[in-house]
């Protein structure tokens, strides 16, 4: 005689199986297909491997259910491991046109070929722009502004763009009206510019010259929080994966750079004054959050008359000790490179806690210990950029061509998948 567990205790045991599991379960019954299927269990899979699903639908994703956006976004993730160099397109945007440029589709890659992949673009003719990457054609431009524009971001999600002139005015757009939505101002020069979607709403986070943050609501650009962190600009400004947390950093030898908690920023009300930390670590050049991982920070620095290169670790903590809520570093692991030639100008930290760096002639693999996981020489070739994420990193040449590897999915090593060739060669970008 056969045995039914009730609903919700299937429901609880497929809580505890991945993805692969669950659609095999799928497979053995009208009713187990649909517990199987059920939007709970696949939201928290997509939740736990793409941080941002935790703030929208998978209708605002495109997709009907939690379980279609993940078969179709892991598909997307692996599709460019598997391409081939004459699967992609080859287009240039007029110099004239592209002084500046950011992502402002968020379709990628589809399964029928219909997507398109669009950049918005700041011009040298105070305009910004929009093209279809596949056509190569323009497909909006904006009026001509008074000022130069001197930064661009976009949020993708939302098919908006932000641009702050050398006028410090602030104006969103959404690339297909001529003239902006909304504008605002600061007080002082632009000096880092971020658009993002917070649990609370979307934002756009800029640091000016006088050390002052600026937190800005979108699409009214309401003014939510200014805030003086550093006698001197903001140089740097990096949000962790699920914007819990705010990196703000200044390169000055007596400046510690700073993580704020972000929801003391947006939610005044709550708060007595901004929670954040100092993080013990001076002249630090480059900061990266560790993908799929909200706690954990890796700075770089390089130090002294030897040019030695530091990494260090920090895991952030909140602590509630009655009513204040206070913000704790905690130190995890650091190492100096003292042996290796070169100085690193880029990395990334994959989420199985790997940092790769370029000192122009390699590519360097280490844990955050500092043991030499792998190496890759680039030699005549030398190293311009590096992207990393939990699945790629792609090396960009001064050549032109532009390298990509994949992760090995049980060794913290890289495989190099394939190199596409550019036409002209990449001028350097700092």
């Amino acid at each position: 005689m056969e045995t039914h567990l009730p609903s919700f205790l299937m429901m609880e045991i497929f809580s505890y199986l991945d993805a692969y599991s669950l659609l095999q379960a799928a497979q053995v019954n009208k009713n187990w297909n649909k517990l199987a299927s059920s939007d709970v269990l696949w939201r928290k899979l997509c939740q736990k491997r793409w941080f941002y699903c935790s703030m929208v639908t998978p209708q605002l994703l495109g997709k009907e259910t939690w379980k279609e956006f993940f078969i179709y976004r892991t598909w997307q993730e692996h599709a460019k491991s598997r391409a081939k160099p004459e699967d992609f397109i080859y287009k240039e945007i007029p110099a004239e046109y592209g002084i500046q440029a950011c992502y402002i589709s968020e379709h990628g890659l589809t399964r029928n070929g219909q997507g398109r992949s669009v950049v918005c673009t700041a011009t040298s003719m105070n305009r910004i722009s929009t093209w279809d990457i596949h056509e190569g054609v323009m497909t909006w431009v904006s009026t001509e502004q008074p000022a130069y524009i001197k930064l661009l971001t976009t949020l993708p999600e939302m098919h908006i763009a932000v641009t702050v002139d050398i006028e410090s005015t602030i104006k969103l757009w959404d690339c297909h009206n001529s003239e902006a939505l909304a504008t605002n101002s600061l007080l002082s020069p632009c000096q880092s510019l971020k658009a993002v979607i917070t649990k609370d709403c979307p934002i756009v986070l800029i640091g000016d010259t006088l050390g002052n943050l600026y937190i800005f609501r979108i699409p009214d650009l309401h003014r939510i929080t200014r805030l003086n962190v550093f006698r001197y600009g903001i140089s740097e400004l990096y949000c962790s994966p699920q914007k819990k947390w705010i990196f703000l950093n200044r390169k000055h030898p007596h400046v510690l750079p700073k993580v704020f908690y972000m929801n003391s920023l947006l939610r005044t009300s709550e708060f007595s004054a901004p929670v954040s930390t100092d993080l013990k670590f001076s002249l630090c050049q480059r900061a990266f959050w560790t993908p799929r991982r909200e706690d954990r920070i890796t700075l770089m620095a390089i130090r002294g008359p030897q040019k030695v290169k530091k990494f260090i670790t920090f895991d952030m903590e909140l602590e509630k000790i009655g009513n204040k809520i206070t913000v704790k570093e905690h130190i995890f692991a650091s190492f100096s490179l003292e042996d290796y030639e070169g100085r690193p100008e880029w990395y990334g930290v994959s989420d199985k806690d790997v940092i790769v760096c370029s000192t122009g002639s390699s590519l360097l693999l280490f844990n955050i210990n500092g043991h030499c996981l792998q190496t890759f020489q680039y030699c005549p070739e030398q190293i311009l950029r590096l992207w990393v994420d939990p699945l790629h990193v792609i090396v960009s040449c001064k050549d032109g061509s532009l390298d990509v590897y994949v992760w090995e999915k049980r060794s913290l090593q890289l495989n190099k998948c394939y190199r596409l060739h550019y036409k002209r060669p990449l001028s350097p970008r700092r």
